[in-house]
């Protein structure tokens, strides 16, 4: 439901009564008793202590699938990663296992609808018009069992701000369930415009709350073209300068490709001037994901040949003293001045490497690619032979 996708399993009778159910796992078979309900045991060497609310089994191991009175699951090869705090979701009807979080991982983000009031070209997660309010009930099932020790979860769409009350409870829960996780939402900012909803969000409260808010072009019709909707720039920024005068911050994308590049300097020059106070700023580049393989000869521009409008824009933002990332970007196309501005942003699920960075100095600190870049990256990738 977040960012993994679904693992076909065999479960017993027993498992198949459960209905949906959700689980942090667990291999440790000394946990409070009042816990065991709600996890998952990792049977190892075929113990199965007492009160575990399912016991995942390893695939082969059939003769124990249906040899015991008990909600057992038999799971295949590639989730032997499963380790104790990762959090899954068994569907019995499905035949099938979600994993929801995963305790090791930096990069844990939940998808909260797939509705979305933009229809942006370059959009990773096309949008369906579709009844999914399922999915903050089982966002809700699933936050009480995170480690509340996590640095950070993401909320993303769709737009997740089209489930009104529903999204300022799930934001309540964070709150209330993970105080010391930093909590980032990915929204178009357009419900914001209306002052009365941005004042609830912040009336929350939450401790580590940003919203990440994207914003094309300082001229409203580029904008506008960009996420396909007429007046959406306008309640975009209204929606952003609501949500700081309520004391929310906000952080500022900018995705790069053909559409929003000549107006890049511009851009940045406009938000200096008029969105000082956001919290930071974010200069991204393209996944070749969703809309964008249909779009791809309006969107795609050799990110070698955008270097010199990066540049300036990420200077200009510098000078004002905003706090400016670039990322998705590899470092061996960048002017050196802006090196310090980068970030390794790729989630750990979907980065990777072409063959062309082989022997580079500063591989390991370079964002690399996501996995369908595969479709197509520049022809100017190299491999660095000095750090700087």
């Amino acid at each position: 439901m977040i960012t993994l996708g679904a693992h076909r399993i065999q479960y017993n009778e027993t498992a198949a009564a459960l209905g949906r159910r959700t689980f942090r796992v667990t291999a440790d078979d000394r946990r409070p008793m009042p816990l065991r309900a709600r996890e998952a045991f990792m049977v190892r060497t075929g113990n199965y202590p007492e009160g575990f609310g399912c016991y995942l089994i390893p695939e082969g191991d059939a003769a124990q699938l249906n040899a015991r009175h008990l909600a057992v699951a038999q799971v295949p090869e590639d989730l032997t990663y499963l380790a104790d705090g990762d959090v899954i979701r068994i569907l019995p009807e499905r035949r099938s296992l979600r994993v929801l979080f995963r305790r090791s991982s930096p990069n844990n983000s939940f998808l909260l609808t797939e509705r979305c009031n933009n229809y942006c070209l370059m959009c990773s997660q096309p949008p369906r018009n579709v009844q999914d309010g399922w999915i903050a009930d089982e966002i809700l099932d699933a936050l009480p069992l995170i480690d509340p020790d996590t640095s950070e979860i993401g909320f993303t769409g769709g737009e997740p701000t089209l489930l009104g009350d529903r999204f300022l409870e799930l934001v309540q829960a964070c709150k209330s369930y993970l105080p010391r996780t930093a909590l980032h939402v990915l929204s178009n900012g357009r419900t914001f415009a209306d002052a009365t909803f941005a004042r609830r969000l912040s009336e929350i409260t939450h401790p580590d709350l940003m919203i990440g808010v994207p914003i094309y072009s300082d001229l409203s019709h580029i904008h506008d073209y960009v996420v396909q909707a007429d007046g959406a720039f306008d309640e975009t920024v209204r929606g952003v300068m609501n949500l700081k005068q309520f004391g929310v911050r906000v952080e500022i994308r900018v995705v790069l490709h053909k559409q929003t590049i000549p107006r890049l300097p511009a851009l940045a020059r406009f938000i200096t001037r008029n969105l000082l106070f956001a919290d930071h700023v974010a200069l991204m580049g393209l996944e070749m994901m969703g809309f964008t393989k249909a779009n791809f000869d309006d969107l795609w521009i050799d990110p070698a040949d955008y270097q010199a409008e990066l540049a300036a824009a990420t200077h200009t933002l510098d000078r004002a003293r905003m706090n400016v990332s670039i990322y998705n970007s590899q470092l061996c196309l960048m002017d050196r001045s802006i090196w310090r501005f980068a970030k390794r942003s790729i989630s750990d699920w979907k980065q990777e490497y072409m063959p062309e960075c082989n022997g580079c100095a500063v591989i390991d600190q370079c964002a690399g690619f996501f996995a369908s870049a595969k479709l197509r990256y520049s022809d100017h990738i190299a491999p660095v032979r000095a750090a700087a």
